[in-house]
């Protein structure tokens, strides 16, 4: 299995692991999960979509990150599982 990681769980971050799956499954844990469940999940979706992946389970565990760095995190863990 192919797996890529990215990020720290450090405030405003988040950790984001991409693993390769049979189908697509988004998990979200956040500090502000009530608040922005949608919006982190359109985030994942958009970049996922961008990125041609539609095979993936993504575990997303946020600190209160914006959605640029949930973009960058999610590429760069898409990278390293690709090099994998």
């Amino acid at each position: 299995m192919k797996i890529g990681i990215a990020g720290s769980l450090e405030s405003n971050d988040a950790l984001i692991t991409v693993k390769s799956s049979e189908k697509l499954e988004i998990i979200i844990e956040s500090i502000v999960y009530d608040f922005f469940y949608e919006q982190i999940k359109a985030v994942i979706l958009d970049t996922l979509k961008t990125a041609n992946l539609s095979n993936v389970c993504v575990i997303c565990k946020d600190k209160g990150a914006l959605d640029y760095t949930i973009r960058a995190r999610l590429l760069t863990a898409i990278e390293r599982m690709e090099k994998a």
